[in-house]
Order: structure tokens, then C-alpha cells, then sequence
């Protein structure tokens, strides 16, 4: 048996951890700030992955549970950074919540529906809180309008480096998910009961021959997914900064036939009045 441990944030790794039951009660009462003995039941509703489009090669690995009969869950986990992830989230919360119903049925199907977004990246600039919840509420006296949809968002890039000894069960499941040496799991585990059950439960995966493959093939998926956004951007950089160059070469020839020197000389150290030129130009 070797040391290798599979990374939390991982999503396939993740989903594995809340399949064991203890490891989902207490995640789940630590996000929702619900004590554990009030998760009476809690059941997994998806197992497959799911895909956006037909040709979607990393598709989106998430945990849907439904908890104490009235509640749906979605958690994800998403390591590369997306602007409009706060949209996205919206758009399948706002799907989950109206497939609950079906025509000749009234409003009272309607179950709680629950979002939780475990983000590898900084969703909200200038924020340093690590953990944020939303409700929907009025502007001004701040009642809730409905308490049907909910949001939590765990931004692990904003975790301080030192752990304070009062610290709440959401920053020590933050920090389990976000840990990668084992040192730093055998202490969360000591801190945690809950957290000890999901430790346990990721050793034991991690020995598992067949899930350590998909763990790894999924990894693999997401490396590459990255890898591949990453050298499209860059393709994108090198085309904007060459079309960038040709625009400013077309400028300058206009201004030397039409021998204005004066506002090349200026162009060239003053951005503002050169994209001035550039409107004037049409280019």
C-alpha cells in the first residue's frame, strides 16, 4: 500500500467522499450552519457525469442530494477560473428549482433548492471572506422575498495561511477539501469528527485500484481542459497584439502621407490621443 491520497478538490474525489453518509451530515450541516442531529436523511440523486453539450469533453461532475425530504442540493467544484459563474450557477438553480413541477400540479411541490459552489479561484474581486451566502431579499429592510433559493460560495483561494483555534466547521471542510499533504488531513481529522469520517473514506478510495484510475482519467480531463483554454487565450493574445501592430502600422504610413509628424511623434507616447487618431482613421 503506497501513500497516495487523492486531492478533495478534485471533483471525482469529492463526490466519492459525500457518497459515505457521516462525511455528507457533517459537510452539510457545516455549510448550511444546521446542527447534525436536524439532517435527518440525506440521498444522493445523480451518479453520472453530466454534459452541457453533446460534444462536451469534461462535462460537469456534481453532487445533487436531496436532504430531510424538502431540500435539494447541488454542489460543485470548479478549479478554473469563470467570470459568469455566478449566472451559471443561477441558470441550473432556476432549472432544478422548476422541474420540480409538472402541469396540473400546484405551487406547493415546490422544494427548497440549495447551491453550493466550491471555487479554486476569486469569484468576487476585493473580497477577502473566503465563505458568502445569498438569499433573495428586499433592498432596503432586508426581509426575505422567498426562502426557496439559496447560495453558498467557498472561495478557497482566500483561506488564510494559519488556522485559528475558534475557527467554524465551514473554514475546517474548506480547508479539507483544499488540503493535499497528509499532515494537514491528520490534523483537520483531529479537529472534526465528521471530517475524520471523510478522511477515513478518502484513504480507503484512494487504495481503490479501479477508482484511483477514474480519479486519475478525470484529473487527466480537467488538465487538459485547462491546458487547451489556456493556449486558446494565448492564441487569442498573439492575434489581438498582431492585428494591434498592423493597425498602428496603417496609422503611421496615413500620418507620414499626409506629413504629419507632429502627431506621429505624439502618438507614439500618448495611447489616448493615438486610439483618437485610429477613430479618426477608421481603423
Amino acid at each position: 500500500m503506497d501513500n497516495f491520497l487523492m486531492k478533495p478538490k478534485v471533483d471525482f474525489a469529492f463526490k466519492e467522499i459525500m457518497a459515505e453518509e457521516k462525511a455528507r451530515i457533517g459537510f452539510l450541516s457545516a455549510v448550511l450552519k444546521i446542527k447534525p442531529e436536524n439532517v435527518k436523511n440525506t440521498q444522493i440523486l445523480n451518479t453520472n457525469l453530466r454534459k452541457e453539450q453533446e460534444d462536451d469533453k469534461q462535462g460537469i461532475l456534481d453532487v445533487r442530494l436531496l436532504m430531510n425530504d424538502n431540500i435539494e442540493i447541488d454542489i460543485e467544484i470548479q478549479l478554473s477560473a469563470l467570470k459568469v459563474w455566478a449566472d451559471r450557477s443561477l441558470f441550473y438553480l432556476s432549472k432544478m428549482y422548476v422541474d420540480h413541477i409538472s402541469s396540473g400540479q400546484d405551487y406547493k411541490v415546490f422544494k427548497k433548492c440549495v447551491s453550493i459552489s466550491i471555487l479554486d479561484f476569486d469569484l468576487f474581486r476585493g473580497e477577502t471572506e473566503f465563505y458568502s451566502c445569498f438569499h433573495i431579499r428586499e433592498d432596503t429592510r432586508h426581509f426575505i422575498y422567498t426562502d426557496k433559493m439559496e447560495f453558498h460560495v467557498i472561495e478557497l483561494t482566500k483561506l488564510s495561511e494559519k488556522l485559528r483555534e475558534d475557527c467554524r466547521d465551514i473554514e475546517l471542510w474548506a480547508r479539507f477539501i483544499n488540503a493535499e499533504r497528509r499532515e494537514e488531513f491528520d490534523m483537520l481529522a483531529q479537529k472534526d469528527q465528521y471530517i475524520a469520517s471523510a478522511y477515513e473514506h478518502l484513504q480507503v478510495i484512494s487504495q481503490d485500484k479501479e477508482k484511483r484510475l477514474e480519479y486519475e482519467a478525470r484529473q487527466k480531463a480537467i488538465l487538459d481542459y485547462n491546458q487547451m483554454m489556456r493556449e486558446a487565450e494565448e492564441r487569442g493574445e498573439e492575434r489581438g497584439r498582431e492585428q494591434g501592430a498592423e493597425r498602428i502600422n496603417q496609422l503611421n504610413s496615413l500620418l507620414i502621407q499626409e506629413k504629419r509628424f507632429e502627431d506621429l511623434e505624439r502618438s507614439t507616447k500618448d495611447k489616448d490621443f493615438q486610439q483618437q487618431l485610429m477613430h479618426y482613421y477608421n481603423l
